[in-house]
């Protein structure tokens, strides 16, 4: 009678494994709904894979997730390799902003961001190369303090001049999901953003594939920091 005993406890194994299986990834899409849901910034999957069962596919619960809310009225998306809800694309229009939100941007500071975005890493008299007139420290001022700009590195040339790049705000405040989703040229023609008549051999440049330092870039170190005046130097006095 033993050996049907063993024989029968094994199906019963093989059939709860499944079930299991089930519970465990569907308890895992709960924990990442809630942990995406609470942040105020987009949530990597790293940070997920750590509260969640070992074994777990994140990136195929991830997947899931974004299936599950894309018809409804926020969608899960994301955002240089995280994930954030954000409210459908289709519903932005009925919802209504602090007016205080976002500063608008001058024309000369959409230039400056959109030659960052494009040209990145890219320094300020390259930016002041390519617009053809000086950059003012209040436009980049405006641009740092809205969180789509930062410093990425420095230069490896004469000068070691300060490198600059846009953030994961800034993909997120546009909705892309990384740097290649940038609109291309046929693309801004067709929003109307391009003049019919702009020269035959202006292009736009393939922007970066990924957010890491290139070959000519150092990283920004505390004593860089101190000098571009983000930080107070090292043993400085703070107050009587």
């Amino acid at each position: 009678m033993s050996e049907p005993d063993d024989e029968q406890q094994h199906f019963e194994h093989e059939a709860e494994t499944p079930d299991l299986d089930e519970r465990r990834a569907s308890e895992a899409e709960r924990i990442a709904e809630a942990l995406v849901f609470a942040s105020a910034q987009p949530v990597s999957e790293a940070f997920i894979a750590e509260r969640v069962a070992r074994g777990i596919d994140i990136r195929a619960v991830m997947q899931k997730l974004k299936a599950d809310y894309a018809m409804r009225g926020v969608n899960l998306v994301q955002v240089d390799g995280a994930w954030a809800f954000r409210t459908a694309a289709d519903l932005s229009f009925v919802i209504r902003r602090d007016e205080n939100e976002v500063r608008k941007l001058s024309r000369a500071a959409l230039e400056v961001l959109a030659i960052i975005a494009y040209h990145q890493p890219v320094t300020r008299a390259e930016i002041e190369d390519i617009r053809g007139v000086q950059t003012s420290k209040g436009t980049l001022d405006v641009l740092m303090e809205s969180g789509w700009v930062r410093f990425r590195g420095r230069r490896r040339t004469p000068g070691r001049p300060v490198t600059l790049g846009t953030t994961r705000d800034f993909l997120d405040h546009f909705g892309l999901e990384e740097l290649r989703d940038l609109p291309g040229l046929e693309e801004l023609k067709g929003a109307g953003l391009l003049s019919g008549r702009i020269p035959a051999n202006f292009n736009i440049p393939s922007p970066l594939m990924s957010d890491e330092l290139t070959e000519d870039e150092d990283p920004i170190t505390q004593m860089d920091l101190e000098e571009l005046g983000l930080l107070p130097p090292s043993g400085a006095s703070t107050g009587d």
